[in-house]
C-alpha cells in the first residue's frame, strides 16, 4: 500500500515543480531551468515520463502474466503493480492535456 502512496506522491511531487515553472517568469535562460545540469528541455522530460510510464505498464503486464500462468500467488502485489501503472498513466495523461491546452492557448494569442 505504501508504494502506491510513494507514486502519488512523486507525481505530486513532480506536478508541483511544473507548476511552479510555469508560475515563474514568462522567459528564462535554459541555464537557470536546470541548475547545473546541462539543459535537456520539455521533450527530454516528457520523453522521460513517457519511458517510465512504459516501464511501469511492462511491470505491471510481467505480474499479471506471472500470476495468470500460475508462476506466482503474490496476486495482491500484480494488482497494486497494476494500479501504479494506472496511477502513473492518468497523471501522463493529465500532463499531456495540460500541455496541449498550453500550446493552444498560445496558438490563439494575437499577435
Amino acid at each position: 500500500m505504501s508504494s502506491i502512496v510513494q507514486v502519488q506522491q512523486d507525481m505530486l511531487d513532480r506536478m508541483n515543480r511544473y507548476a511552479d515553472l510555469a508560475s515563474g517568469p514568462a522567459v528564462r535562460p535554459a541555464a537557470q531551468l536546470s541548475g547545473n545540469a546541462p539543459a535537456q528541455g520539455i521533450g527530454a522530460s516528457f520523453e522521460q515520463a513517457l519511458r517510465s510510464v512504459d516501464a511501469e505498464q511492462h511491470k505491471s503486464s510481467a505480474a499479471m502474466a506471472a500470476v495468470d500462468s500460475g508462476q506466482s500467488e503474490d496476486l495482491v502485489g500484480a494488482m497494486i503493480q497494476s494500479q501504479k501503472a494506472s496511477v502513473s498513466f492518468s497523471a501522463l495523461l493529465q500532463v499531456r492535456n495540460k500541455l496541449t491546452g498550453a500550446f493552444d492557448e498560445i496558438i490563439r494569442m494575437p499577435l
